[in-house]
């Protein structure tokens, strides 16, 4: 069974996010969803908010797939993290290619770090490519409408966070 580690911070999940993790679980058995925890950040959702929140909208999407995606916690190196859950493929969105250098550079590195980890590039899909999380939080906290960039279980989360 191949398993694909899929990390970033989720805080919340994306439109972008959950597009990639549906072509994640196209290429992989199964999905480990990290979640990364850095103690000088102080993030918008607790970790099991942010866990509850991708199987929701995962299962909103997908429904019958759940059991193939899991949420794990990490706060070291993404590599170790996939190492440590049986992971062969460590999945990584790319927007543009701003974000194709910078992951170009992460990828030769985990390679010499874990030579048996393969490094997948997924592409957003063009309606998704200008989302990103700090946005969300950022016009969400201003009042702005979100709802085209996150599923509906972080929109009512985002609201329910305002109220």
């Amino acid at each position: 069974m191949s398993i694909a580690f899929y990390p970033g911070s989720f805080d919340p999940i994306t439109n972008g996010h959950l597009d990639v993790l549906v072509q994640a679980l196209n290429v992989a058995d199964k999905v480990v969803v990290g979640i990364g925890i850095q103690a000088s950040k102080k993030p918008l959702f607790s970790f099991d908010e942010r866990s509850d929140l991708i199987k929701a909208s995962l299962s909103d999407i997908l429904p019958g797939q759940e059991e193939r995606v899991s949420v794990v916690a990490f706060d070291g190196l993404a590599i170790d993290a996939a190492r440590d859950c049986g992971g062969t493929i460590l999945m990584r969105g790319l927007r543009d290619g701003s974000d194709l250098d910078y992951e170009m550079q992460m990828a030769g590195m985990n390679r010499e770090m874990a030579p048996g980890i393969q490094t997948v590039f997924l592409p957003a899909s063009p309606l998704n490519r200008p989302i990103t999380a700090t946005l969300v939080r950022q016009i969400a906290a201003m009042g702005g409408d979100v709802s085209a960039f996150v599923p509906a279980p972080v929109l009512a989360a985002l609201k329910e966070r305002k109220s």
